[in-house]
């Protein structure tokens, strides 16, 4: 996804990959971040992961949550 592995390490702090988050969203309807969160606890406690614009960290993230999520409302508009 995104041209990352679905094992890829999203969330640092919880160990949370993109395969996690893509499993936990296949039952939303309309998924939100606040879903990724509930759902697997990614971004939930530094939230550098959230998205590019929150990201205050030393070491930048290469993908984060709000990315995965697109991706999935995209295909799922698209196909």
């Amino acid at each position: 996804m995104l041209g990352f592995d679905e094992s890829y390490e999203i969330c640092s702090c919880k160990k949370v990959s993109i395969e996690e988050i893509i499993v936990a969203l296949e039952k939303e309807q309309n998924p939100t971040l606040s879903d990724i969160q509930d759902l697997t606890g990614a971004g939930t406690e530094c939230r550098y992961c959230i998205f590019k614009e929150g990201d205050n960290g030393k070491m930048k993230k290469n993908i984060y949550c709000k990315d995965v999520l697109n991706k999935i409302k995209n295909e799922r508009i698209n196909g």
